[in-house]
């Protein structure tokens, strides 16, 4: 059997380049949602306030349940926490 190398874990789970992209932002949209909700240190409830979402749905962001969240739903909850979020294109390899 011969090894493969891919640039990402998302390249070598989804079945396309386009798959694996969408996952790749979302994963960094989560990892970075994530991390700048534990730094406010409220109660989920709060959080969850804050953001605009039901505590359930939080729960969901924060155990990085990246499939219940499309990447339409992320970049909406981007504002509410404070970022501010761009797409950069690239010519592909």
């Amino acid at each position: 059997m011969d090894a493969q190398a891919f640039d990402s874990v998302w390249d070598a789970l989804e079945d396309t380049a386009a798959e694996a992209a969408n996952m790749r932002a979302r994963s960094a949209l989560m990892i970075a949602l994530r991390t700048r909700i534990e730094s406010w240190g409220e109660s989920q409830a709060e959080a969850a306030r804050r953001l605009g979402v039901t505590q359930p749905r939080l729960n969901d962001l924060l155990r990085g349940r990246v499939d219940k969240f499309s990447l339409d739903a992320l970049v909406n909850l981007a504002g509410p926490a404070g970022f501010s979020v761009r797409i950069e294109i690239d010519d592909a390899a």
